[in-house]
Formats: C-alpha cells, structure tokens, sequence
C-alpha cells in the first residue's frame, strides 16, 4: 500500500539539513511566486506541520500558480478539482463500477487519490460533496462500499473559497472551517510585482524552471523532524490561555476548539523549524496565531456595531494574555 511504503522508505535527516532544505524550498518558489514571500512560507509550513491550507481570495491572484510550484518543487502527486455544483462525491472519493466480462466489482479512484489536491471553490458545491472531501481530510481516506481506501503520504489539501457573497456561494459550516491547519489570504500584488508578472506573461517565471528539492519521503522526514522541535510547558499553557481566552472574550460567539490549540502547536513548531531554532518562542505563536485561529471563530452580532473584527479581536487577546518567561535550559 502507498502509505506503509513511503513510511518504510523515509529517511532520518539532521536539523541543519532540514533548515537548509527549507530555504531551498522557499527560493524554489519565489521562482514563479514574487511579493508574496509570507504567503509562501505559511503554506510550506502547512507541510511541514502535515495540515490543510484554505485560500479565501479572489479569483486570478496565483493560488492555482502557488499549488502546481509546492508540487514540483516537492515531488509531489498533484490532482486539482474545480468544485461546481454538479460536482458529486463520487467524483472526489471513486467508485465501484461492474465489469460483466470478469462478474466483479472495480474500483476507480477519485480524484482525491493523489500527494496534493487542489480544490478550487470549495464553497461552491454541494454539502454531500462537502462531506466526502471532509473525510478525505481528517481521515487520510475514503470508504466506498464498506471498503477503506487510503491515500498516499504525505497528504494536503489546498482548498479556495470565493468571497461570501459570491455569485453561487454558501458559507462552509464551522466542522469544515475547523479541519483547515490555516486559513489564508493572498491578496492583489503590488505594483512591481504586477508588473514582473506581465513581463512574464502571466507569472513570476515559468514553472519549467522550478526544480524538484525533496521527494515524498523526504518530505515526511521534514515533517518527522518538525513534530520534533521542543515545546516547553509555559508555552503549552500559553497557547492554550490563548485559545481559552476565545471562548471567554465577549464578543465572540464561538471559540477556538482543543483542535484548534492542537494546530497551533503543530504549526508553531513549524514556524520555529523555519526560523533555524529547535524550540518555541511566545514570537512564533504572535506571527501565525490569526491564520490558525481566525477562521475557527465566529463573533457575537453586537462586534459589528461596535466596528470590531476577528482580527482586531485576536489582536486584544493577544495584548492581554500575559507572555510566558521562558526559563533558560
């Protein structure tokens, strides 16, 4: 099976090489991805901390661009899906079709069975195909006839979603939100970049010229070695004052859940992996803690007459939480 052999080949790799590989990612990237160094890092961090990436933005700005380079660059299988309302589960999951020469049931993957999937417009199709990609997500795997197939490792899935208000639009139910590591904006390019891009004729530089770095089981050993970075105890009870201060705040509704404190834990080893260091500092949860927790939160109705934000709501609690001294090892 796919999974049981990546796992049996993955390799031990040293953190000086880890870190270097890491860089080497990054400028791999920035090939056909310029003025958007942030964003291509967080989602190489999504990676690295073996998660699920959301891109809320509009169309054209390069998310289709940014998936095709992270699956060149990490040697990975690659399937993108364009989720129109038509779109079933079958076509995420497979299907058993009958063959009457041979008098059994065959199995025909969907378009899920791949190292990294991109699916476009995730807020567009149906609530049953919805689910079927949600499984796909938290279980690494899909059931069809009482059979479970698993997919290769490692696993990510890139999801875009329109702007709410979007022409054939819904708002993705809290469940599904929850299951993506982080939720990101891309955002129009600056006036530079824009301008390299025409150059280009449409990017940054071909994709042709991005080179492969790692391979699947090199990429499992990054992430092996991420889940490795130390966390000390009044950074794990920061982060978790953090997200109970969610919950508590006034004006939010709905807080961030255990699996939100969990994948910030995984990213912010991540971020410190990335950052040349073998231990969490209360810095590396300030970089990333909107992208981890603001999409798992829904604020009171009062917020909006009183001009406030997740963001600007995060940013308080932030402020409030005491930060934690390390003690010197």
């Amino acid at each position: 099976m796919p999974d049981i052999r990546s796992e049996s080949l993955t390799e031990n790799i040293s953190f000086q090489e880890g870190t270097e590989l890491i860089q080497r990612i990054m400028h791999e990237i920035r090939k056909v991805i310029v003025g958007k160094d942030i964003i291509v890092l967080k989602v190489l961090l999504a990676f690295l901390a073996n998660g699920h990436v959301l891109l809320e933005d509009i169309p054209g700005v390069g998310k289709t661009t940014l998936a095709l380079a992270f699956a060149k660059t990490l040697g990975l299988d690659y399937h993108r899906v364009q989720l129109t309302p038509d779109v079933l589960p079958s076509d995420i999951t497979g299907f058993s079709m009958y063959h009457k020469e041979s008098g059994v049931f065959e199995f025909h993957k969907g378009v899920a069975f791949c190292n990294l999937l991109l699916a476009d417009e995730v807020n567009r199709t149906s609530p049953k195909t919805q689910s079927a990609l949600l499984e796909v997500m938290e279980e690494t795997a899909v059931t069809v006839d009482g059979v479970t197939y698993p997919m290769p490792k490692p696993y990510c899935v890139i999801a875009t979603q329109n702007p709410v208000g979007s022409i054939g639009t819904q708002m993705l139910p809290e469940s599904q939100m929850d299951r993506f590591m982080l939720c990101l904006q891309m955002g129009y390019p600056d006036l530079e970049s824009e301008i390299t891009i025409l150059r280009n004729g449409g990017s940054a530089g071909s994709l042709q010229d991005v080179a492969q770095v790692v391979d699947p089981q090199k990429l499992i050993a990054l992430q092996k070695l991420a889940a490795q970075i130390h966390v000390a105890d009044e950074m794990l009870r920061y982060i978790v004052q953090l997200a109970e201060a969610t919950r508590k705040h006034p004006m939010i509704r709905l807080g961030v859940s255990p699996r939100g404190s969990l994948a910030m834990i995984a990213v912010v080893k991540a971020v410190a992996i990335a950052r040349g260091r073998e231990y969490v500092i209360p810095d590396d949860v300030a970089v990333i803690l909107q992208d981890v927790f603001a999409h798992r939160i829904l604020l009171h109705p009062r917020a909006k007459m009183d001009h406030m934000t997740v963001g600007s709501v995060l940013d308080e609690i932030l402020r409030d939480v005491p930060i934690p001294a390390l003690r010197k090892a």
